[in-house]
C-alpha cells in the first residue's frame, strides 16, 4: 500500500518541485510527480520534467534509492538538449510504495520495476518511444538491471561506477562479506532490517544473486551502454565485466556497441588516496561522447566522436617522478588489451622473481587471529579511506608475508586482470587468504595497486561450500581485479599475503560455521608453499609488443 505523506513532507515536496520548476522554467513546461503502478500494484513515485514546445520527445530516465529530487536537479541541462527528464524512487524508498529490497525487483524476475517504469514512459503521449538511462553507482546498477529486462524502448544507457554482479562485485567479493561497504551503505541510507538480513543470509551465489547478475543475462541485452569506472572504484571489476559481457556476448543491439572509459579514480570518478596524478588524470578523454551517445541512439546523430576506439583507459605511472612512463590515456579496440599472463613467483626467502622455485620443501607460515585482523589501509572502498595508500603501517605484522622483486632495471607495464595462484594449507576447516600488489618507490613507500581475497570454502566455486582438511595443500586463486600501471625503473614490485583485511572484509572466524552464525573464533595456523611442486605466484598480464 502506498504510504501517505505527512503535511511537513508534503510541503517540502511542493517546495522542491517549485524550486525545480523555477530552475527549468526557461526550458521546461512543468515538473510533475506521478504515482506509477508496477505489475503487482505497488506504485512508485516518479517526477517528470518536460521541455517547452511540442512533443513527443525522447526521455532520459534515472531510478534511484537516494530520493528523486536530488537526481532531478540536473533536469535543466537535459531538457535544454530536447529530452524529457524522468526520475523515479525505487520500491520502498522515499515516497514510493512497497518494501525496499536492494534492487531485487529491478531486474527480470516475477516483478520487474525497471521494465515497468520504461513501459509506462513509452506509453505516455509526451514520449516518442525512445528511452535512455543515466546515473552513477546505485543509479548505474539500476541501468544494468533494466537493460537485462530487455525492454525494446530502452535504446541507450550511460552507467557510471556500477557493477554487473551484486554478489561478486558488491556484497561477497571472493566469497567474503564486504563488511564496510554493505553495512555502512545500507545503514547510512536507512534500508530496512529485513533488506539487510536478506543480504547477509545469502552468502552463496544462489538463485537470488543469479537473478540480478547482468553477466549471466548478457545474450538478452540489446542496449548500447557507456561504462565508466576507475581502478580504485568500489565496483571496478564489475564495470569491466559488464563491458566485456555485453560487448562480446550481448544481444544484437548490444554486441559491439559498448564503450568503456576507465581512469585512476575512486568512486564517483574522483581522485583519492595518497598519490597525486597529473592533471590529465581528471580529464575525460571521451569528451563529447556522453552527449553524442544519446543523440546517436535516441535521435540518429552521427557525431565523429562516435567513430573513436571503443575503449579509453588511463595507464598509471609513478607520481612525482619527472619523465616517468605512464600517466597517460590510451585508446584500444577492446579490453583487456592483448597480454602475456606471466607468473611472478613467490619464494620462501621473501623474494619475488620471474624464475620459478626449484626447492622441494619451502614454505612460510603465520598465525591468523580473527580477533586481531590486519587493518584496511585504502583500496577499492566507499565509506572508508579509498585509493592508493602506503601499506607499510600494516606490512610489518607477523601475520603478513612479504615477497619483493629486486629494483627494476627497466620500467614494467602490467595491464589487465591479476590473480594470485597460491598453494596453501591451514589447521582450520575454513579461513581466508588475501593478496596485495604494491608499487614500492625508491624512498620505501609501498603504494597499493590492487588487492583481493578468497574465502577458502569457496575455492571451487561460489555456489557451494567445501571445508578444508587440516594440513592438506590446496590451490587457491585470489582475484585481485584489474589495473593498468607502469612500474618505473628503480621501483620494486611487492606482494603481501595474509588472511584478513578488516573492515574492508569481514574477518573469517576460521571455525567452518556458516556466515554470522555465532561469535566463536579460532586462531588459524596458515601456510603458503613455494616449491617446485607448489609454486605460489601472482600472474601479471604483461602487454604484448
Amino acid at each position: 500500500m502506498r504510504r501517505r505523506l505527512c503535511p511537513v513532507l508534503a510541503a517540502l515536496l511542493v517546495a522542491l518541485l517549485a524550486s525545480c520548476q523555477a530552475q527549468v522554467t526557461q526550458q521546461a513546461t512543468h515538473a510533475k510527480v506521478y504515482m506509477v503502478p508496477m505489475r503487482d500494484g505497488v506504485e512508485l513515485s516518479t517526477v517528470v520534467v518536460l521541455p517547452k514546445g511540442e512533443g513527443p520527445w525522447p526521455v532520459i530516465l534515472s531510478r534511484t534509492p537516494y530520493g528523486k529530487m536530488a537526481a532531478v536537479r540536473n533536469a535543466p541541462g537535459i531538457v535544454r538538449q530536447g529530452y524529457a527528464r524522468v526520475v523515479q524512487d525505487l520500491r520502498g524508498r522515499f515516497e514510493s510504495g512497497g518494501t525496499d529490497n536492494v534492487f531485487l525487483t529491478d531486474a527480470w524476475g516475477d516483478v520487474q520495476d525497471g521494465y515497468d517504469a520504461i513501459e509506462w514512459i513509452a506509453g505516455q503521449p509526451w514520449c516518442d518511444g525512445k528511452v535512455g538511462m543515466i546515473g552513477g553507482s546505485a543509479l548505474g546498477i539500476t541501468q544494468y538491471l533494466a537493460a537485462g529486462s530487455a525492454h525494446p524502448s530502452l535504446k541507450a544507457c550511460q552507467a557510471v561506477v556500477a557493477c554487473a554482479s551484486l554478489y561478486h562485485h558488491a556484497v561477497y567479493q571472493g566469497g567474503a562479506f564486504r563488511k564496510a561497504l554493505v553495512e555502512n551503505w545500507m545503514k547510512g541510507n536507512k534500508f530496512s532490517d529485513e533488506a539487510f538480513t536478506m543480504v547477509t543470509s545469502n552468502p552463496l551465489y544462489n538463485d537470488l544473486w543469479q537473478s540480478v547478475d547482468l553477466s549471466a543475462r548478457a545474450p538478452t541485452v540489446n542496449t548500447p551502454i557507456i561504462h565508466t569506472g576507475g581502478w580504485y572504484d568500489v565496483f571496478a571489476q564489475g564495470t569491466l565485466d559488464a563491458f566485456d559481457a555485453l560487448q562480446h556476448r550481448g544481444g544484437e543491439g548490444a554486441r559491439g556497441n559498448q564503450r568503456l572509459v576507465f581512469g585512476p579514480w575512486t568512486h564517483g570518478c574522483k581522485p583519492g588516496g595518497e598519490l597525486s596524478y597529473p592533471p590529465n588524470a581528471s580529464q575525460n578523454p571521451a569528451g563529447g561522447l556522453q552527449a553524442a551517445w544519446f543523440d546517436r541512439w535516441l535521435r540518429g546523430g552521427t557525431a565523429k566522436v562516435l567513430d573513436r576506439a571503443p575503449v579509453n583507459y588511463y595507464v598509471m605511472g609513478a607520481c612525482g617522478e619527472s619523465g616517468a612512463p605512464g600517466n597517460q590515456w590510451r585508446e584500444a579496440d577492446d579490453w583487456p588489451p592483448p597480454a602475456t599472463q606471466t607468473p611472478l613467483y613467490l619464494h620462501s626467502s621473501g623474494q619475488a622473481s620471474f624464475d620459478p622455485p626449484d626447492g622441494t620443501d619451502a614454505n612460510r607460515s603465520f598465525a591468523y587471529n580473527p580477533q586481531n585482523p590486519v587493518p584496511t589501509v585504502g583500496g577499492c572502498n566507499l565509506t572508508i579511506p579509498k585509493g592508493s595508500f602506503d601499506q607499510r603501517p600494516v606490512e610489518d605484522r607477523d601475520d603478513v608475508l612479504l615477497y619483493e622483486t629486486e629494483a627494476l632495471a627497466e620500467p614494467l607495464e602490467v595491464t589487465g586482470r591479476l590473480r594470485a595462484k597460491l598453494y596453501v594449507s591451514s589447521d582450520c576447516p575454513d579461513t581466508d587468504f588475501t593478496a596485495k600488489l604494491t608499487d614500492v618507490y625508491p624512498d620505501g613507500r609501498s603504494m597499493l595497486v590492487c588487492d583481493g581475497i578468497l574465502r577458502m570454502r569457496f575455492r571451487n566455486g561460489f555456489e557451494k561450500e567445501e571445508l578444508m582438511e587440516p594440513g592438506e595443500v590446496y590451490e587457491a586463486f585470489v582475484d585481485l581485479w584489474s589495473t593498468s600501471i607502469i612500474f618505473n625503473k628503480g621501483h620494486r614490485i611487492r606482494v603481501a599475503v595474509s588472511s584478513s583485511n578488516s573492515p574492508r572484509f569481514d574477518p573469517n572466524p576460521n571455525t567452518g560455521e556458516g556466515f554470522s552464525q555465532s561469535g566463536k573464533t579460532r586462531v588459524a595456523a596458515n601456510t603458503v608453499y613455494s616449491n617446485k611442486d607448489h609454486p605460489s605466484q601472482i600472474i601479471l598480464p604483461i602487454p604484448d609488443e
